[in-house]
């Protein structure tokens, strides 16, 4: 009996040396990692999506009937085709057209003006010397301006015969015919744009009305030039809301200056509502929302610690802290969502 007794005994102890002891059990640490707390600039930002459209178009007809012989662009030395740069009054298309030419009489015109002039400056010399009446000056006078009129007007039914484009800009369309087929008067004859400068219409949310301004920056972006971003402002907002799309209009204009940027093109922007130079700047995804409350965690001491901040500007990827926060503080930016107010922390950067 007493042998069996002291082996239940030597049981029992060795049961008890095997229990843990609950006042030696340690906290298990969480591994985090952090950045130091810094000031940096940040832009609160509306992102947008259109299409941009060339400032500067123009669809040229034919205004007088001619033989059609296309122009050659001192540029190539080869007859002008699309995709070439034209300057301002350059003459691309030729409608030829002597009988035309004829019956205009620019020589003709020109010669009477020539005559006329002569004649009304003589006609004030001797008005000087006292040889002839001023009614007499005046006739001659009329005459020489009437001749420059009809001379005038020749030249300007000569350049009816020609096509000159009335911008610096590029060919888009050039509609094909025939050298030396006849075109009849208000005949397509090129389609020109420049785009050094574009422009797109955007609708934005009723709720920003107020917010977005003429005059403020906007990045544009495509995805073609993933490492371009052109710069562009406000110059046009409606101030009224449509009923049915509860959006307002506002047009922004993009520079535009290498032409990269191609009309029809589909871009993002962002048009620039407010901007700070210098403030606590922290990722958005590292707020926690809390009954109501904006949370983060910094790391003090190896512990966790929640802060309750009061936010300022923000985009789609950060934010600014106006409270809550300062300058050189450890914030927990990766595993803080299991973390409570004083937990035990590792920081594994």
């Amino acid at each position: 009996m007493k042998g069996k007794l002291a082996a239940a005994g030597i049981l029992l102890l060795s049961a008890a040396c095997t229990q843990p002891d609950s006042r030696f059990e340690t906290e298990v640490e969480v591994p985090v990692s952090v950045e130091d707390v810094s000031l940096k600039p940040i832009e609160e930002f509306v992102v947008t999506t259109g299409t941009v459209k060339a400032t500067k178009e123009v669809f040229l007809k034919s205004e007088s009937a001619g033989f059609y012989r296309l122009g050659i662009n001192p540029r190539t030395s080869r007859p002008f085709a699309l995709g070439d740069l034209v300057a301002r009054d350059q003459v691309i298309i030729y409608l030829d057209n002597p009988e035309q030419e004829n019956a205009i009489k620019v020589e003709s015109y020109k010669l009477n003006l020539e005559n006329s002039q002569r004649e009304y400056e003589k006609q004030q010399s001797v008005y000087e010397k006292g040889g002839v009446t001023l009614r007499d000056v005046k006739t001659a006078e009329r005459t020489y301006i009437d001749a420059k009129y009809s001379y005038e007007n020749a030249l300007i039914q000569l350049t009816k015969l020609k096509v000159a484009v009335p911008f610096e800009g590029v060919i888009v369309d050039l509609p094909y015919y025939t050298r030396g087929v006849k075109v009849a008067a208000n005949s397509d004859m090129v389609h020109l744009m420049n785009y050094s400068i574009l422009t797109m219409e955007v609708n934005l949310p009723g709720k920003l009305l107020g917010k977005v301004e003429v005059g403020q920056a906007t990045r544009v972006m495509n995805y073609t030039l993933p490492d371009k971003t052109l710069v562009g402002k406000v110059t046009q907002v409606s101030p009224a809301i449509d009923p049915d799309s509860r959006t307002f209009k506002a047009i922004v204009d993009v520079d535009n200056p290498d032409w990269l940027l191609r009309p029809g093109m589909f871009v993002k922007a962002e048009i620039v509502t407010a901007r700070s130079d210098s403030a606590v700047v922290i990722p958005k995804d590292v707020v926690l929302t809390r009954r109501n409350r904006k949370t983060v965690f910094v790391v003090e001491r190896g512990f966790a610690r929640e802060r309750n901040i009061t936010t300022g500007l923000e985009n789609p990827g950060e934010l600014e802290v106006a409270e809550g926060l300062k300058v050189n503080e450890r914030l927990v930016v990766e595993g803080f969502e299991t973390l409570r107010n004083g937990s035990k922390v590792k920081i594994v950067r």
